[in-house]
């Protein structure tokens, strides 16, 4: 567990790095479409899950109800 967390922690400097330059890309005029593209990207990424646990939920619903 302990190394897991330390691989955690030294790959965080990496990832903020990446931050920094997709902000800087997405700032500039260029990448108003790459913008959108990211957007789209984020929202898709944080619906999936939901409809996961709801689609649990509705299925363990179902089999309790029986």
């Amino acid at each position: 567990m302990f190394c897991l967390f330390l691989f955690l922690i030294v790959g965080l400097e990496q990832i903020y790095s990446q931050c920094s330059m997709c902000r800087a890309v997405l700032q500039s005029e260029e990448g108003q479409a790459t913008a959108k593209g990211i957007n789209n990207g984020i929202l898709y990424l944080m619906a999936i899950p939901y409809l996961l646990v709801a689609f649990v939920g509705w299925k363990v619903f179902q089999i309790l109800k029986k």
